[in-house]
């Protein structure tokens, strides 16, 4: 006799179907909070996990630095250990400072008609971008390159194929690479945001953005000292690049005059640009925190004295708004250097003669005086 269950058809119960947990919207970061990140480029000497005390020991909720040296090409092993990226990435979530950038090698020309040169470029880069990965970095700012000769379009078309090379097999996470624009010093590609949007659409596929330099701006010939000047500036950027992709701001004063194509960072208030037009340009509706969340505005200010740095930053807190009680607290006479001449970020002639071979830069002006006197604080 058949058994009559064979053919039976089993009651159906929607309970019984398999439904797959939803995929969790991730949460942006603190950073993103919509408050105002005011940061400084830190030294990484000695331990990089100490670049993020100093930053909050300047009153800063965010920061810049470099993962390697940035005046010489690496020799040997150029990862970092992961215990220390660890460790890093641990002591930068409890001191809750973002968004994080690092700004990639002085002497890296994608743009280079060098093989050789171009070459050694885009494996530099590479490390760059892994190194950026391992430190939970989330903005890697880049400087587009010098053409040395070449048409502006083949150099832009170098640029873009040498940053999909560098990227190749490497996952970015929440990492983005930003172009910044130049002074146009020498034959260097990014003075016209016309060129940065050509380097953007021709890379599309990776995940990109644009770092907006006040004083490369000014020294390119846009005069963001002017109230007029500022808002013809900031439309053509949004015509061309597109406001919402400026995710950081190097907030820096120039020592030389508008149109000079002469890259020399001033201090706050103590340059061409001034601090009137500085405090406006951070305080515009379509820069200021309001119109993108977690817009940075770094600084890359140089330390002519010590206590440049934490006198920088304080400034900027003071042009947004924000007084000394409900700034982050900056810890009384720190700076990170005592009693000496430095600039951190910007260049010195020995670095200048080593990135004039690799075309990065030409040789420009001696650092002029403002002939202003700066308060002591």
């Amino acid at each position: 006799m058949a058994d009559p269950l064979i053919r039976a058809e089993l009651p159906y119960d929607l309970e019984d179907e398999y439904r797959p947990e939803p995929v969790p919207v991730p949460t942006p970061p603190a950073w993103q909070d919509g408050s105002y990140r005011i940061g400084i480029h830190c030294s990484i000497a000695g331990d990089i996990a100490g670049s993020l005390d100093i930053a909050a020991k300047l009153g800063a909720n965010a920061l810049q630095i470099f993962s390697a040296s940035p005046r010489m090409w690496p020799r040997g092993g150029t990862r970092i250990a992961e215990a220390d990226a660890a460790r890093f990435r641990a002591r930068r979530a409890a001191l809750g400072l973002g968004p994080l950038v690092i700004h990639d090698n002085y002497l890296i020309n994608l743009a280079s008609p060098d093989r050789v040169m171009r070459a050694r470029s885009i494996q530099a880069f590479h490390d760059e971008i892994v190194r950026a990965v391992s430190l939970g970095a989330d903005f890697l700012v880049a400087h587009p390159g010098a053409a040395m000769g070449a048409p502006v379009g083949q150099a832009i078309a170098e640029i873009a194929d040498g940053m999909r090379q560098a990227a190749r097999g490497v996952k970015f996470g929440g990492l983005r690479i930003l172009v910044e624009n130049t002074s146009g010093m020498g034959s260097a590609v990014g003075s016209r945001f016309e060129e940065v949007q050509g380097i953007l659409e021709a890379i599309a596929d990776l995940p990109m953005g644009v770092c907006l330099d006040t004083a490369h701006t000014f020294e390119a010939g846009f005069d963001i000292g002017s109230e007029e000047g500022l808002e013809k500036t900031l439309d053509l950027v949004e015509r061309t690049v597109g406001l919402g992709r400026v995710f950081v701001l190097h907030v820096n004063d120039s020592k030389t005059a508008l149109g000079s194509r002469v890259d020399r960072h001033e201090n706050i208030g103590f340059g061409k640009i001034g601090r009137k037009a500085l405090g406006r340009i951070l305080n515009h509706p379509r820069l200021g925190p309001g119109a993108l969340a977690g817009r940075a505005f770094i600084l890359e200010t140089p330390i002519d004295r010590a206590g440049d740095d934490r006198r920088n930053v304080r400034a900027l807190w003071e042009l947004v708004g924000v007084d000394e009680e409900h700034a982050p607290k900056a810890e009384a006479g720190f700076s990170m250097v005592r009693g000496e001449r430095k600039a951190l970020t910007q260049r010195t002639p020995r670095t200048q003669r080593a990135q004039r071979k690799t075309g990065a830069v030409r040789k420009g002006k001696g650092r002029g005086k403002t002939g202003k006197k700066r308060a002591k604080k």
